[in-house]
C-alpha cells in the first residue's frame, strides 16, 4: 500500500498504492478509531465521493468493510468534502468519510475522515492507529451486517450555505473556475447569488482535462486571471478538486493571498461577534494579525493543518479562522472549512463597501513576502536547531517548526508532514530588507541541511 496514511488523510496512486482490497480493510478497521461517544447514539457513517473514475469502486469497497464491521452506511453519493462535513452534523452521524484525493492528479485517490460533529481525524487522532490496524490485522471476509441507505442532504445544504448571504445587491460579475471538480455541484447555488457568472471548466471530469485542480499553483490560475480581466469581472474564485479550498483573484487578475482574505473578512465577522478570537496559521502576514486587532478581535496563531485549526477554534469558540492554503473555517458551519461560504462572505464585503477588491485588500499589502519556498532536507531537526541558534537574538517560538520575529522582518521554517521538505515563509517591512534577510536564512538551511 505504500505510504498512503498521511498526516490528515489517506491518499495514494490507484491501484499501485490504494486499491479496493485496501479500501475494504480501511473501512473494516475504521470503527476501531472512533471514540465511544461517537457511537453512543447511532452507529452510522456518512460516505460520499468525488468524480474520479476510481471513486465508485473504492467507496463501495470501503462501505462493505464498514458494514462487515457492523456499522451502518448513510450514502450521500457525489458530494464536496464540505458537504460531507455538513451531512455528518445535519444527520447526526457517528462519523464521515469522503472518497477523494483533493487537488492531486487523476491517478490518485483516497479518504478524508471526520468523527461526530465533523471533528477531524488526523495522524495523531486516528489515522496512525488505522495504519497499524490495516497493516497488522486481517479483516473478516465480506459479510455485511450493518444496514445501507442513501440519504439526501442537498436541499438542507443549499439552505445552510445561502444563509450566509447577507446582501444580494448590487449584481456582481464573478468568474468561477471549478477545474472540472466537485464545485461543479454548486452551480445551483451560484445561480442564486445574484451574479453574472463566468463559468470556467464546469462539468465533472476526474481526468482534469483543462488543468490540475490545485489553485495554490500559480499556473493553474492563468485561465481565471485571463477571464476576470477580459470579461470585466469584479473578482474570480478558483476551487480545488473537492471544493474545500478557494483562492481569490481581484478585478485586475492579481491573486489575493488567503491570509489577506482572512484579514479582509475578520472585520465584518468581528462586527457580528465583537471581541472574538480569530485563528490564523503561522505563515500568515503580520497584516492578518493587525487587521484582527484593529477590528477589536483577539488574534490567535495556530499550527498549519485543519485538525489543529478546528480544535483551537472549538476550544476558543472562535467564529472564524483562515489558513494560507485557502482553507477558511466558520463556527456557524460546525467549525468546518467551506470554500463556497468564503466566496459568499467576499461577496457580502464587496456589496457593502462597493469598492474594488484590489482597493479593499490594498491596506493589507504593506509588507514584502517570499511566498512558500521548499527545500529538500533530510535532517530537518538539525536545520531548525541551527536556525534557532543563528537567529537567537529574535523572538523565537516552536509552535510549528520555528518562527523568529524581529522588528522589521520574520520567518517561519516548518517541516512538511508528508515529504522530506522544509517550507520557508518570510516577510519584511520592505523588499530590500526581505532580500537581505532571506539570504541569511537560506544560507543556514543550505549549509546545515543534507539533501534528501
Amino acid at each position: 500500500m505504500g505510504g498512503i496514511f498521511k498526516a490528515y488523510d489517506v491518499r495514494g496512486v490507484v491501484p499501485e498504492e490504494l486499491d479496493e482490497r485496501s479500501a475494504y480493510a480501511i473501512g473494516y478497521f475504521f470503527p476501531q478509531i472512533l471514540e465511544p461517544e461517537d457511537l453512543a447514539t447511532v452507529q452510522a457513517v456518512v460516505v460520499s465521493r468525488d468524480m474520479r473514475a476510481t471513486s465508485p469502486a473504492l467507496a463501495d469497497a470501503f462501505q462493505q468493510g464498514l458494514r462487515t464491521a457492523g456499522l451502518e452506511v448513510w450514502d450521500i453519493g457525489l458530494a464536496t468534502t464540505p458537504m460531507n462535513y455538513f451531512a455528518v452534523c445535519f444527520l447526526g452521524a457517528s462519523a464521515g468519510a469522503q472518497v477523494t484525493a483533493s487537488h492531486n492528479p487523476a491517478q490518485y485517490n483516497g479518504f478524508k475522515f471526520s468523527r461526530r460533529h465533523a471533528i477531524p481525524v488526523s495522524s495523531e487522532t486516528g489515522i496512525g492507529k488505522l495504519e497499524l490496524l490495516v497493516r497488522r490485522g486481517q479483516p473478516a471476509p465480506p459479510s455485511p451486517r450493518g444496514a445501507y441507505q442513501t440519504r439526501e442532504v442537498w436541499p438542507a445544504y443549499e439552505t445552510h450555505v445561502l444563509g450566509f448571504l447577507r446582501l444580494s445587491a448590487p449584481r456582481l460579475k464573478v468568474a468561477v473556475d471549478v477545474a472540472n471538480g466537485m464545485a461543479t455541484l454548486y452551480e445551483p447555488i451560484f445561480q442564486k447569488l445574484n451574479l453574472d457568472l463566468v463559468p470556467l471548466f464546469f462539468g465533472l471530469d476526474g481526468s482534469f482535462p483543462n488543468h490540475e485542480a490545485n489553485p495554490l499553483k500559480e499556473e493553474n490560475l492563468r485561465f481565471l486571471k485571463q477571464a476576470v480581466v477580459e470579461q470585466g469581472c469584479h473578482f474570480g474564485v478558483a476551487f480545488d478538486g473537492d471544493a474545500d479550498r478557494a483562492i481569490m483573484v481581484d478585478e485586475q487578475g492579481v491573486v489575493v493571498g488567503a491570509d489577506l482574505v482572512t484579514a479582509l473578512l475578520a472585520g465584518p465577522i468581528l462586527e457580528r461577534f465583537p471581541g472574538a478570537k480569530i485563528v490564523y496559521d503561522v505563515r500568515s502576514s503580520w497584516a492578518t494579525r493587525e487587521a484582527i486587532l484593529a477590528a477589536g478581535g483577539v488574534p490567535v496563531r495556530e499550527r498549519v493543518g485543519h485538525s489543529f485549526m478546528k480544535a483551537t477554534m472549538r476550544q476558543l469558540s472562535s467564529p472564524f479562522g483562515g489558513e494560507l492554503a485557502g482553507h477558511f473555517y466558520y463556527r456557524e458551519n460546525f467549525y468546518a472549512d467551506s470554500a463556497i461560504i468564503t466566496m459568499i462572505e467576499v461577496l457580502n464585503v464587496l456589496r457593502r463597501e462597493q469598492q474594488p477588491l484590489s482597493a479593499l485588500v490594498a491596506p493589507f499589502r504593506r509588507y514584502a513576502r517570499t511566498g512558500e519556498v521548499n527545500f529538500h532536507v533530510a535532517n530537518k531537526d538539525e536545520v531548525i536547531a541551527a536556525l534557532a541558534q543563528t537567529f537567537a537574538s529574535g523572538k523565537v517560538d516552536f509552535l510549528d517548526g520555528i518562527t523568529v520575529e524581529f522588528d522589521d522582518w520574520w520567518f517561519n521554517v516548518r517541516p512538511s508532514n508528508t515529504e522530506p521538505l522544509l517550507r520557508l515563509v518570510m516577510e519584511a517591512r520592505d523588499p530590500k530588507k526581505l532580500a537581505e534577510a532571506q539570504e541569511g536564512v537560506v544560507e543556514v538551511i543550505r549549509r546545515v541541511g543534507r539533501d534528501s
